[in-house]
């Protein structure tokens, strides 16, 4: 792990730990009780965005490298990052880390199936196809180290200690948001170079991409007749994808392709912003409502 990669999982684990102080375990209850919100919740994730993606690539004329990164995002499941952004946003946080948790677990099998098939498919990909297996560890070094971890020692101090709880979660989670928007500058200062016109054609398609696992997610959670705070979470997890682990992927099996690095890091930045902006939005709208 590099000091940039052991940073950046340093400041999503505070994240989680601080939206963890405001957790307690009878949410968890709630949600094991309607386990068919985690459903709703896993839909979008790993049957809309991948299929969609797949119809799109056939249609567009795009680079192959460029369209095998789109799959590739797709296929991956969302990150920690999204129990952050529904907790931002006033969702339901138990239910985003649960879908997390889950589809972390799904994606051992499922991300390699959905990639390998999308691909092969794909004339414009088929000679892209490899054998991909993913290294249980990164998952399971996600899921535990800046997921479980971090949300278990949220959820033991704020029962154990809950006016240190009160006193440290605002701070805490106000350092911790701004650490990851200072993280973000700084990598797209150091890649400055890359930042020319040149990126608009990808930004867009990133852009769009992004916006139609969020709207995936949106059609599911209607289409399901899930609570609003419920629907908030599953529109996070549609459109937040692990673009970290789409990274390792393409430098280990496509020998960090240019054009794959780029639309990743492109997801990367631009899922946050979306994310953010949406969790804004939500609260605007709440504020609103209580007026």
């Amino acid at each position: 792990m590099t000091i940039q990669q052991l940073v950046l999982s340093l400041v999503l684990a505070t994240m989680v730990f601080s939206v963890a102080l405001e957790l307690k375990l009878d949410d968890f209850k709630r949600v094991a009780q309607a386990p068919r919100a985690v459903v709703c919740g896993l839909i979008p994730q790993f049957i809309l965005l991948p299929a969609g993606t797949w119809l799109a690539t056939l249609v567009l004329n795009l680079p192959a490298n460029v369209e095998a990164a789109m799959i590739l995002v797709a296929a991956c499941p969302g990150g920690s990052l999204s129990n952050v952004i529904t907790h931002l946003g006033r969702g339901n946080t138990a239910l985003s880390v649960s879908i997390s948790a889950v589809a972390s677990v799904i994606a051992l099998f499922a991300t390699p199936f959905n990639f390998s098939w999308m691909i092969a498919t794909n004339p414009a990909t088929a000679s892209w196809l490899r054998e991909l297996a993913i290294d249980p560890s990164g998952i399971w070094f996600s899921l535990l180290v800046l997921l479980a971890v971090p949300m278990g020692l949220g959820l033991l101090v704020s029962h154990r200690f809950a006016a240190v709880a009160e006193r440290i979660r605002k701070p805490l989670g106000k350092f911790a948001v701004g650490a990851l928007i200072l993280f973000i500058v700084a990598g797209l200062i150091k890649e400055r170079q890359l930042l020319t016109l040149g990126l608009l054609p990808l930004l867009l398609i990133v852009v769009l991409h992004n916006a139609s696992g969020l709207c995936f997610g949106w059609l599911t959670s209607r289409a399901m007749r899930v609570s609003t705070r419920d629907m908030r979470a599953v529109i996070i997890e549609g459109g937040m994808q692990n673009s970290g682990l789409a990274l390792g992927i393409i430098a280990v099996e496509f020998n960090s392709d240019l054009g794959m690095v780029t639309l990743a890091s492109l997801w990367g930045i631009w899922h946050i912003v979306s994310g953010m902006t949406l969790a804004y939005w939500w609260r605007r709208q709440d504020a609103r409502s209580a007026h």
